[in-house]
């Protein structure tokens, strides 16, 4: 049996679907929490519903009195913890709330892990981890610890207690950094959906500096691929990029918004925000050589498929 915490979210929910159409026994722990509409991760976990094999349950992952007992009446043997509070930008304004839930939920996963000896955990980091880092592309060899962000900050520690709790106990951990994930059900706040929303209505998109900020974009499949990758093949403890290791600037984003959509957008210029970085650039190198990992959604394809999974659903 496999817990997803974070399993009514946007990855989270797509790694459900993979996980249900092959058979797998899957516990889905999520506080459905006002960060954005829960009516929005309500329908995320709608089909799943129709599985005898999915349990839902609506937990806080601080409640460790709820999750013992979750762990108590289930026999999960594998935990992929996707289930945190997100976004650079909020962290700088609830920053004890991001150390809170990001971190004393993580140790909350990682203790009963030990407790019940599961045979893996999967912890869901972030390319935010390396903070200003001047390298590109950027390599799981490279020094992190220049977090620029409390949530980045809160991703890094969560890898180091990862860490210790191998080293301590052996539990076989796998930590993935994602980088910039979109696709269908993507989050409200998030810019791809965020400018996608603002284009349709009429509305200025910001643009942060003069456009030459640039990212990693990562469409959910690929994603998806390489944590399906990651929990076939556990290890003792790896550290993995999942990214499309394609950089694409905000410039460029929105110019090719405009051409998939057929929509002209207007521009509102902003100064850089505090905790951004200037750009995000994923090295897979290992990924591909150790999880066959191999990202194939172009930004214009991705953004597509976005566009059409938008127009149906107006989320």
């Amino acid at each position: 049996m496999i817990l997803v915490t974070g399993g009514a979210g946007f990855i989270g929910s797509h790694l459900v679907d993979k996980l249900l159409d092959r058979g797998e026994e899957v516990i889905c722990v999520d506080d459905l929490n006002d960060f954005y509409d829960p009516a929005i991760k309500r329908a995320n976990i709608q089909g799943h519903l129709d599985f005898g094999s999915y349990t839902l349950v609506e937990s806080d992952i601080r409640d460790t009195d709820r999750l013992t007992e979750l762990f108590a009446r289930y026999d999960i043997r594998k935990i992929v913890h996707l289930a945190a509070r997100a976004g650079v930008r909020p962290s700088l304004e609830q920053p004890f709330l991001y150390e809170d839930v990001n971190i004393k939920g993580t140790m909350n996963l990682l203790e009963l892990a030990r407790s019940a000896k599961v045979e893996q955990f999967v912890f869901a980091s972030s390319s935010s981890v390396y903070g200003a880092n001047e390298k590109v592309p950027f390599s799981e060899e490279d020094r992190i610890d220049r977090t620029v962000s409390p949530y980045a900050a809160t991703k890094y520690a969560g890898e180091l207690m990862c860490h210790t709790y191998h080293h301590l106990y052996g539990i076989p951990t796998t930590c993935l950094r994602f980088f910039t994930v979109y696709g269908p059900r993507q989050r409200p706040e998030m810019a791809i959906h965020k400018f996608t929303r603002l284009l349709y209505e009429g509305n200025a998109i910001p643009m942060y500096g003069d456009g030459s900020t640039a990212r990693d974009y990562t469409y959910i499949d690929d994603i998806i691929a390489g944590v399906l990758a990651s929990l076939d093949r556990p290890f003792p403890f790896e550290i993995f990029n999942l990214g499309e290791s394609v950089t694409v600037s905000l410039r460029s984003l929105i110019d090719t918004l405009e051409q998939v959509s057929g929509r002209k957008p207007k521009i509102e210029q902003r100064p850089l925000q505090p905790g951004d970085v200037t750009i995000t650039y994923a090295d897979v190198s290992k990924a591909r050589l150790i999880l066959d990992y191999a990202p194939s959604t172009s930004v214009k394809s991705g953004l597509a498929l976005f566009l059409e999974w938008f127009e149906k659903t107006r989320c």
